[in-house]
Protein backbone atom coordinates (compact mmCIF):
# COMPACT_ATOMS: atom_id res chain seq x y z
CA UNK A 1 0.00 0.00 0.00
CA UNK A 2 0.97 3.31 -0.95
CA UNK A 3 1.03 6.64 1.64
CA UNK A 4 0.15 9.65 -0.53
CA UNK A 5 1.04 12.82 0.90
CA UNK A 6 -1.92 15.09 0.14
CA UNK A 7 -0.71 19.16 0.90
CA UNK A 8 -4.21 21.24 0.41
CA UNK A 9 -5.86 24.10 2.61
CA UNK A 10 -8.85 23.80 0.77
CA UNK A 11 -11.16 21.47 2.41
CA UNK A 12 -13.35 20.22 -0.78
CA UNK A 13 -10.53 20.06 -3.07
CA UNK A 14 -8.40 17.85 -0.14
CA UNK A 15 -11.81 15.32 0.37
CA UNK A 16 -11.90 15.08 -3.50
CA UNK A 17 -7.98 14.05 -3.88
CA UNK A 18 -8.79 11.62 -0.50
CA UNK A 19 -11.66 10.36 -2.13
CA UNK A 20 -10.25 9.50 -5.24
CA UNK A 21 -7.10 7.95 -4.15
CA UNK A 22 -8.92 5.80 -1.17
CA UNK A 23 -10.97 4.51 -4.61
CA UNK A 24 -7.45 3.12 -5.57
CA UNK A 25 -6.75 1.65 -3.09
CA UNK A 26 -3.81 4.24 -1.72
CA UNK A 27 -3.37 5.25 1.93
CA UNK A 28 -3.66 8.97 1.17
CA UNK A 29 -2.19 11.06 4.28
CA UNK A 30 -3.51 14.69 4.67
CA UNK A 31 -2.13 17.91 5.49
CA UNK A 32 -3.37 21.20 5.28
CA UNK A 33 0.12 23.37 5.25
CA UNK A 34 3.57 22.82 4.71
CA UNK A 35 4.58 23.01 8.07
CA UNK A 36 2.19 20.16 8.90
CA UNK A 37 3.30 18.44 5.82
CA UNK A 38 7.38 18.70 7.11
CA UNK A 39 6.01 17.56 10.94
CA UNK A 40 4.38 14.41 8.97
CA UNK A 41 7.79 13.45 7.07
CA UNK A 42 9.07 13.11 10.38
CA UNK A 43 7.23 10.58 11.49
CA UNK A 44 5.76 8.34 8.94
CA UNK A 45 6.66 7.12 5.70
CA UNK A 46 5.38 8.67 2.40
CA UNK A 47 5.68 7.36 -1.28
CA UNK A 48 4.78 10.38 -3.23
CA UNK A 49 3.10 13.70 -2.74
CA UNK A 50 0.68 15.89 -4.37
CA UNK A 51 0.73 19.35 -3.40
CA UNK A 52 -1.15 22.98 -3.83
CA UNK A 53 1.52 25.75 -4.65
CA UNK A 54 -0.70 28.60 -3.33
CA UNK A 55 -0.67 27.34 0.90
CA UNK A 56 -0.66 29.25 3.63
CA UNK A 57 2.70 30.31 4.87
CA UNK A 58 5.31 28.47 3.57
CA UNK A 59 4.24 28.18 -0.29
CA UNK A 60 4.42 24.90 -2.11
CA UNK A 61 7.54 25.91 -4.36
CA UNK A 62 9.62 26.45 -0.95
CA UNK A 63 7.90 23.35 0.64
CA UNK A 64 8.80 21.30 -2.49
CA UNK A 65 12.72 22.50 -1.89
CA UNK A 66 13.01 21.91 1.54
CA UNK A 67 11.94 18.74 1.13
CA UNK A 68 14.73 17.97 -1.91
CA UNK A 69 16.88 19.73 0.42
CA UNK A 70 16.34 17.15 3.47
CA UNK A 71 17.18 14.63 1.34
CA UNK A 72 13.81 13.11 -0.08
CA UNK A 73 13.63 11.30 -3.24
CA UNK A 74 10.09 10.43 -3.76
CA UNK A 75 8.02 11.99 -6.28
CA UNK A 76 6.01 15.52 -5.89
CA UNK A 77 2.99 16.17 -8.33
CA UNK A 78 2.43 19.93 -7.74
CA UNK A 79 -1.57 20.99 -8.56
CA UNK A 80 -2.29 24.56 -8.92
CA UNK A 81 -4.43 27.02 -10.89
CA UNK A 82 -1.62 28.14 -11.89
CA UNK A 83 -0.73 26.87 -15.62
CA UNK A 84 2.16 29.41 -17.43
CA UNK A 85 5.03 27.94 -18.89
CA UNK A 86 6.86 30.28 -16.06
CA UNK A 87 5.03 28.54 -13.12
CA UNK A 88 5.63 24.98 -14.29
CA UNK A 89 9.17 25.91 -14.68
CA UNK A 90 9.78 27.06 -11.44
CA UNK A 91 8.21 24.00 -9.97
CA UNK A 92 10.53 22.07 -11.85
CA UNK A 93 13.78 23.77 -11.05
CA UNK A 94 12.58 23.26 -7.31
CA UNK A 95 12.10 19.42 -7.55
CA UNK A 96 8.80 18.60 -8.69
CA UNK A 97 8.66 16.00 -10.97
CA UNK A 98 5.23 17.11 -12.41
CA UNK A 99 2.82 19.35 -12.54
CA UNK A 100 -1.00 19.00 -12.76
CA UNK A 101 -3.43 21.97 -12.98
CA UNK A 102 -6.77 23.11 -11.35
CA UNK A 103 -9.65 21.67 -11.32
CA UNK A 104 -8.79 18.37 -10.95
CA UNK A 105 -9.80 15.71 -13.29
CA UNK A 106 -9.84 12.27 -11.51
CA UNK A 107 -8.53 9.87 -14.42
CA UNK A 108 -5.49 12.58 -15.12
CA UNK A 109 -5.01 12.68 -11.43
CA UNK A 110 -4.75 8.69 -10.97
CA UNK A 111 -2.85 7.88 -14.20
CA UNK A 112 -0.14 10.93 -13.36
CA UNK A 113 -0.27 9.23 -9.65
CA UNK A 114 0.60 5.69 -11.30
CA UNK A 115 3.12 6.84 -13.88
CA UNK A 116 5.03 8.80 -10.79
CA UNK A 117 5.11 5.55 -8.91
CA UNK A 118 6.12 3.13 -10.98
CA UNK A 119 8.73 5.53 -12.96
CA UNK A 120 10.21 5.63 -8.70
CA UNK A 121 10.45 2.09 -8.62
CA UNK A 122 12.71 1.62 -11.96
CA UNK A 123 14.56 4.44 -10.21
CA UNK A 124 14.59 2.47 -6.50
CA UNK A 125 15.53 -0.56 -7.56
CA UNK A 126 18.61 0.15 -9.80
CA UNK A 127 19.28 -3.23 -10.72
CA UNK A 128 17.65 -6.10 -12.44
CA UNK A 129 18.76 -9.51 -12.98
CA UNK A 130 17.34 -11.97 -15.13
CA UNK A 131 19.32 -15.77 -14.89
CA UNK A 132 22.76 -14.74 -16.85
CA UNK A 133 21.48 -10.58 -17.64
CA UNK A 134 22.23 -7.31 -15.29
CA UNK A 135 20.33 -4.58 -16.42
CA UNK A 136 22.46 -1.60 -14.11
CA UNK A 137 20.35 1.53 -13.76
CA UNK A 138 23.05 4.14 -12.82
CA UNK A 139 25.00 3.25 -16.04
CA UNK A 140 22.59 2.22 -18.56
CA UNK A 141 24.16 -0.72 -19.42
CA UNK A 142 22.99 -4.62 -20.17
CA UNK A 143 25.45 -7.18 -19.50
CA UNK A 144 24.89 -10.82 -20.62
CA UNK A 145 28.18 -13.18 -19.84
CA UNK A 146 31.13 -11.57 -21.98
CA UNK A 147 28.22 -8.78 -24.35
CA UNK A 148 28.18 -6.13 -22.69
CA UNK A 149 25.87 -2.68 -24.06
CA UNK A 150 25.79 0.74 -22.79
CA UNK A 151 22.46 1.71 -24.46
CA UNK A 152 20.47 5.31 -24.89
CA UNK A 153 18.48 6.45 -21.82
CA UNK A 154 14.94 6.13 -23.31
CA UNK A 155 15.96 2.52 -24.94
CA UNK A 156 17.38 1.43 -21.50
CA UNK A 157 14.23 2.75 -19.91
CA UNK A 158 12.24 0.95 -22.16
CA UNK A 159 13.65 -2.46 -21.47
CA UNK A 160 13.91 -1.94 -17.70
CA UNK A 161 10.31 -0.39 -17.84
CA UNK A 162 9.09 -3.81 -19.36
CA UNK A 163 11.52 -5.68 -17.14
CA UNK A 164 10.45 -4.63 -14.13
CA UNK A 165 6.89 -5.86 -14.86
CA UNK A 166 7.27 -9.19 -16.69
CA UNK A 167 4.33 -10.33 -18.37
CA UNK A 168 2.03 -6.94 -17.61
CA UNK A 169 1.31 -5.49 -20.92
CA UNK A 170 1.74 -1.56 -21.54
CA UNK A 171 0.23 0.33 -23.92
CA UNK A 172 2.18 2.39 -26.24
CA UNK A 173 0.83 5.01 -24.57
CA UNK A 174 1.70 4.22 -20.69
CA UNK A 175 5.26 3.72 -22.23
CA UNK A 176 5.12 6.82 -23.72
CA UNK A 177 4.24 8.84 -20.73
CA UNK A 178 6.23 7.33 -18.36
CA UNK A 179 9.74 6.98 -20.06
CA UNK A 180 8.44 10.19 -22.74
CA UNK A 181 6.85 12.39 -19.96
CA UNK A 182 2.96 13.00 -19.95
CA UNK A 183 3.48 16.07 -21.90
CA UNK A 184 5.87 15.00 -24.88
CA UNK A 185 4.49 16.01 -28.00
CA UNK A 186 6.16 12.63 -29.73
CA UNK A 187 4.69 10.21 -31.68
CA UNK A 188 3.81 6.75 -30.05
CA UNK A 189 5.44 5.62 -33.65
CA UNK A 190 8.81 6.41 -31.58
CA UNK A 191 7.83 3.59 -28.83
CA UNK A 192 7.58 0.94 -31.99
CA UNK A 193 10.80 2.01 -32.93
CA UNK A 194 12.70 1.14 -30.04
CA UNK A 195 11.04 -1.74 -28.94
CA UNK A 196 12.74 -2.55 -32.68
CA UNK A 197 15.72 -1.46 -31.99
CA UNK A 198 15.98 -3.97 -28.31
CA UNK A 199 15.06 -7.17 -30.40
CA UNK A 200 17.53 -6.42 -32.92
CA UNK A 201 19.75 -6.27 -29.63
CA UNK A 202 18.41 -9.12 -27.32
CA UNK A 203 15.91 -11.09 -29.47
CA UNK A 204 18.73 -14.02 -29.74
CA UNK A 205 19.01 -13.89 -26.22
CA UNK A 206 17.38 -16.78 -24.00
CA UNK A 207 16.33 -14.74 -20.93
CA UNK A 208 13.52 -12.67 -21.99
CA UNK A 209 11.68 -11.89 -25.00
CA UNK A 210 9.61 -8.84 -26.08
CA UNK A 211 6.41 -9.67 -27.49
CA UNK A 212 3.86 -7.86 -29.08
CA UNK A 213 0.27 -8.51 -27.41
CA UNK A 214 -1.51 -7.34 -31.08
CA UNK A 215 -4.24 -3.87 -30.43
CA UNK A 216 -2.63 -3.77 -26.40
CA UNK A 217 0.59 -3.04 -26.84
CA UNK A 218 3.76 -4.31 -25.63
CA UNK A 219 5.31 -7.20 -22.24
CA UNK A 220 8.25 -8.80 -21.11
CA UNK A 221 8.30 -12.54 -20.92
CA UNK A 222 10.94 -14.20 -18.68
CA UNK A 223 12.00 -17.46 -20.31
CA UNK A 224 13.70 -20.63 -18.43
CA UNK A 225 17.48 -19.80 -17.81
CA UNK A 226 20.09 -21.52 -20.03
Amino acid sequence: MFNILVVEDDFHTRKLIEDILLDERYTPVLAQSSQEALDILERQHIDLMITDIMLPGIDGYNLTEMIRDAGFSFPILMMTAKETIKDKRKGFLVGADDYMVKPVDEEELVLRVKALLRRAKIVNDRKIVIGKVILNYDSLTVRRKSEFFTLPQKEFMLLYKLLSYPDTIFTRRQLMDEIWGYDSKTDEHTVSVHIGRLRERFGRWPEFDIVTVRGLGYKAVKKDDR
